[in-house]
């Protein structure tokens, strides 16, 4: 019997040059196999195979490009790579095993001993972690200054700053930053900006367009949307992006191809969720802001909010966080999510279904008091991200919240 061995061809699937980003969001990135699937294919595999030993040796010897081991090339990936790259805006996209990783691969491959960041106070607590505790162990030292006060920024630039890094809008405070503003000082002193996009998305903003040099996302968040898989991706011009995926090579922080074929997925709805998400959020923000138990809400979409024409100048929308003060402390807020019966008590965002979670004790639980204190996560705060349900029904298992509050103040 012959055997004929022949690799699979991958064919681009469309012509999308000038499509909009929510076309982008279904086409880009799909590459149809030999059998002409259409749905996208997916590839768990761990290595692959060469059709001789000479075409193995220029794979690995970057002499041929293609497929050589699932730790740093898998199909499945690239696809999502591509397609999230292609609604950035960005010239590479390269993938990780969550969040985290993502941003630590960045500063891996673009930092060294004796440089210095700057971040925004404002930041997820893990991130904080992260710049405090690890990267200062290999002599990255980081500053953190207020996201929205240009003066600190500029005061906290020293000869060695090599990155400013942000998120915005902020968790959980949803406060804005100005990325023109902050990627001309990152460029005049010689510095990159690099911009979480966690909570708005390509949908509602593109950080590239205002300046940024990289964008990282948590792409189990609204990415995927369903809260069913963790991982993360960097975006930005080739020639940093080549560095990130070095490191990823030798480091392996790798995306599985089935969380990528998730993610792939996720992004064929998600300017349809981002839009549903932002219709329910600032209903919901307005609601609060009346109900007589709120001391305050933050929220970019709301008139009172001091970055709100900001926010309508960068973003397409405002997102589908908020979070929200009650009058009181930590008992008020505990007392309230407890008394919810429907809104899901765990501190991800960014899913289909709203989740509730108490800042302090949760995502930023990890910083000292006085870091707390300094990103104003203080123990009547609660976040909100808000999901898809009817926002009627939001109200009702919200207002069971201030019932019980009520009800406490009344014994």
């Amino acid at each position: 019997m012959t055997f004929h061995r022949e690799e699979t061809v991958l064919i681009p699937e469309s012509d999308l040059d000038g499509m909009s980003l929510d076309t982008l969001a279904v086409r880009a990135g799909q590459l149809r196999t030999g059998q002409l699937e259409h749905s996208d294919a997916i590839f768990p595999t761990s290595s692959f195979v060469y059709t001789s030993a000479a075409q193995a040796a220029a794979r690995f010897g970057g002499e041929e490009p293609g497929n050589i081991y699932s730790r740093f090339t898998n199909p499945t990936v690239q696809a999502f790579e591509g397609r999230i790259a292609a609604m950035e805006g960005g010239e590479r996209a390269v993938a990780t095993s969550s969040g985290m990783a993502a941003i630590l691969s960045t500063c891996m491959a673009l930092l060294k001993s004796g440089d210095h960041v700057i971040c925004s106070r404002g930041v997820f607590g893990t991130t904080n972690v992260l710049f405090q505790k690890y990267m200062a162990k290999f002599g990255v030292e980081t500053s953190f200054v207020s996201l929205t006060d240009l003066d600190e920024w500029s005061s906290a630039v020293r000869p060695d700053t090599r990155m400013l890094f942000i998120e915005t809008p902020s968790n959980p405070l949803c406060e804005v930053a100005d990325m023109e503003a902050l990627a001309k000082l990152a460029h005049d002193n010689g510095a990159l900006f690099v911009v979480d996009n966690c909570f708005c998305t390509p949908v509602l903003q593109r950080p590239l367009e205002h300046g940024a040099d990289i964008v990282i996302h948590s792409a189990t968040k609204y990415l995927d949307g369903q809260g069913r898989c963790v991982g993360g991706v960097v975006v930005g011009p080739t020639k940093l992006m080549d560095e990130v995926y070095g490191f990823l090579r030798s480091a392996g922080p790798t995306m599985s191809p089935f969380n990528a074929w998730v993610f792939h997925k996720g992004l064929e709805t998600l300017p349809i969720r981002m839009r549903a998400h932002c219709d329910n959020a600032l209903e919901l923000a307005a609601w609060l802001e009346q109900q007589p138990e709120v001391e305050r809400v933050f929220y970019a979409g709301l008139e009172s909010h001091p970055q709100h024409a900001l926010a309508k100048k960068q973003q397409k929308g405002f997102g589908g966080v908020l979070a929200f003060c009650l009058k009181g402390g930590r008992e008020e807020a505990w007392k309230f999510i407890d008394a919810t019966r429907m809104i899901s008590i765990t501190a991800n965002l960014g899913d289909v279904k709203t989740t509730i979670t108490h800042p302090a004790t949760t995502t930023h639980g990890r910083l000292s008091p006085e870091d707390k204190s300094g990103a104003g996560i203080t123990e009547n705060l609660l976040r909100l991200s808000v999901g898809i349900e009817a926002v009627e029904d939001l109200k009702t298992d919200l207002h069971r919240g201030f019932q019980a509050l009520q009800n406490a103040s009344n014994t």
